[in-house]
């Protein structure tokens, strides 16, 4: 079977778990390809485009590797939806302990060659841990079945000076706090396992990936992250900075739901709670690491990432018009998957859907506040959450910023203080 993700082709056999939405269990004789992964692959093709053209990396060759690659699509999906100026800088490496992961994808690789015919690929069966050690790389990226946490010190070490590195974690029962220990043993950390769980479980995982980065003398900073169905993802720049390594501690901290009067003074004295009336509380808000909490309170989560979880330029450059000319192809009635005009048409929508919001969360992306708005209208007792466009059409017009958040509920993160949220709140309720 030939099937269509975004503009790449791949050729599935009976050998290729293609039902498959999750991480399942790896059965090392077979290729494992995820269609649950899509949007993750079409979001690393777009971030890959920004960050080459924006000279972070320099302007000679580009070493990339994927470092878990099953089928190979995210990195043949680089050299094929990217443009060729960008691709022809490229030397891309897959890596897989499973042989025929590495044969297949080479195979699909020549007999569906990238359509600008640049680009290098190459293939390198092993494990990650000690096959990534050979040369600094600069764009890594580790997609495993469950935890990253056993490769993540591995993979700082292998970064170039300056260098992205991408991560995804499956294990989300325990980076959301449902499961404890795992929690715990893993991370180091606890989560109050409200509707922020999987916020706080990207800032959990952010915070790990920046104590591990420190260690080596690097700092690492968030350029995007994604609670997207069964996976937490982040993409962060890392780069050789003993000074910005020092200032670690001031990234990390607390997130405490339901604070009390004390506690919304001192984050608003420490700049990480907008300066409000204490009449009405917030939901939630940040403390630094230093604040002494109870680690056995259940509203408290933490250790975590008490910055922004994204980068304004990174983000703002994840348009519709963009993604539809890179990761999409036109209807052709003669075509190898034998689709329909209306199977193209899904495949685009699919590809649009997975940047959804990520443009418009971009400008206030520093905002304070991540509301969920199902949440805000239960804590006000209201009668019935507000519209988030309406929400952000009245903070907006009160001079603040505010903005739809690509949170998978519906929320809008927003810079302005907890009293306009709550008059903007009552806004939205009709007159008694």
């Amino acid at each position: 079977m030939i099937h269509l993700e975004g503009a790449t082709l791949i050729q599935l056999s009976n050998e290729i778990e293609n039902d498959v939405i999750g991480p399942s269990t790896k059965d090392y004789e077979k290729v494992f390809y995820n269609p649950a992964m899509s949007g993750s692959r079409t979001r690393s093709v777009m971030l890959m485009k920004h960050i080459i053209e924006s000279g972070y990396l320099g302007k000679s060759e580009i070493y990339a590797i994927d470092g878990l690659a099953a089928s190979g699509l995210r990195a043949r999906r680089w050299l094929n939806e990217l443009p060729k100026k960008l691709v022809n800088r490229l030397r891309v490496t897959i890596c897989d302990m499973n042989e025929n992961s590495i044969e297949r994808a080479m195979e699909n690789h020549q007999k569906f060659p990238p359509k600008n015919g640049g680009g290098v690929l190459n293939g390198k069966q092993g494990d990650l841990r000690s096959a990534i050690l050979d040369q600094g790389w600069h764009w890594v990226d580790v997609d495993p079945f469950g935890s990253p946490m056993p490769f993540l010190d591995t993979a700082i070490q292998s970064l170039a000076k300056k260098a992205i590195l991408e991560i995804s974690a499956t294990d989300t029962a325990a980076l959301a706090g449902s499961s404890k220990t795992a929690l715990m043993r893993r991370y180091g950390a606890r989560i109050n396992p409200d509707n922020l769980a999987h916020d706080s479980g990207l800032r959990v995982l952010m915070a790990c990936v920046a104590r591990t980065a420190a260690k080596h003398d690097r700092f690492a900073e968030p350029i995007l992250s994604v609670w997207d169905s069964h996976h937490l993802r982040l993409s962060v720049k890392v780069r050789k900075s003993v000074e910005k390594a020092n200032q670690l501690e001031k990234m990390l901290g607390w997130r405490i739901a339901g604070p009390n009067k004390k506690e919304v003074m001192d984050s608003m004295q420490e700049g990480l709670t907008p300066t409000s009336s204490t009449e009405s509380l917030p939901m939630h808000c940040f403390l630094p690491l230093s604040y002494p909490v109870n680690r056995e309170d259940r509203r408290v989560s933490g250790p975590l990432w008490i910055g922004p979880l994204g980068d304004s330029k990174v983000m703002a450059s994840f348009t519709e018009e963009e993604v539809t000319s890179m990761c999409t192809t036109e209807y052709e009635p003669k075509n190898p998957m034998n689709w329909g005009e209306r199977d193209f048409e899904l495949e685009r929508r699919k590809i649009v859907r997975s940047i959804k919001n990520i443009r418009n969360e971009s400008e206030v992306v520093t905002g304070e506040f991540l509301i969920l708005t199902d949440d805000l209208a239960s804590w006000r007792n209201v009668g019935s959450p507000p519209s988030p466009v309406k929400m952000i059409e009245i903070i907006n017009e009160k001079g603040f910023k505010a903005g739809l958040s690509h949170y998978p509920k519906p929320s809008f993160r927003t810079n302005a203080p907890w009293d306009v949220i709550v008059e903007s709140l009552d806004l939205t309720q009709p007159p008694m």
